[in-house]
């Protein structure tokens, strides 16, 4: 099956809501409140200029996944980017969260940042630690007990980074 990425419109967040809902409800790999209603979803995952967000979709255009990215901080430290990535639970296709990455990558180095920064990888979260370091990201601190996990209590919450 082909993953196109495209950058996301107002129209998908109703794609979007439901696994971001799923996804931040279970608690096990975001740190936003796990009672986070739509309004404040949205607002926090479809960003305006600087920052994009994208969505990847089979040839049917299904929405499988988003990713949001954009400076990591503002001011002397805007030349660094951050993103955050979903994909939806349910839609069984491998690559999703790789092609999303990968094209988050890409956008960011042509827009002139140095560097990505991920400032919250819960440790427990071994696909997607993976996946950061197949595609080039090093741990360069872990927070002990930084998240409290439902099923596993405090675990580490990883800082990952990548210079461009």
């Amino acid at each position: 099956m082909s993953v196109q990425i495209r950058e996301a419109t107002a129209a998908d967040w109703a794609a979007i809501w439901p696994f971001f809902h799923t996804i931040v409800a279970a608690g096990d790999t975001y740190t936003y409140p796990r009672d986070m209603d739509e309004a404040a979803g949205r607002a926090a995952w479809m960003l305006e200029p600087p920052g994009r967000t994208f969505v990847a979709v089979d040839e049917d255009g299904t929405v499988l996944g988003s990713a949001k990215t954009g400076p990591n901080h503002m001011g002397g430290a805007s030349h660094i980017a951050g993103a955050s990535f979903m994909v939806d639970p349910g839609c069984g296709v491998k690559g999703v969260g790789r092609a999303l990455g990968e094209h988050v990558l890409e956008w960011a180095r042509g827009e002139g940042y140095r560097a990505m920064q991920f400032n919250a990888v819960v440790e427990t979260n071994t696909r997607a630690v993976a996946l950061w370091k197949s595609l080039g990201f090093e741990i360069v601190a872990t927070l002990a007990e930084g998240f409290r996990h439902p099923e596993h209590g405090f675990v580490g919450l990883h800082i990952m980074y990548q210079r461009f």
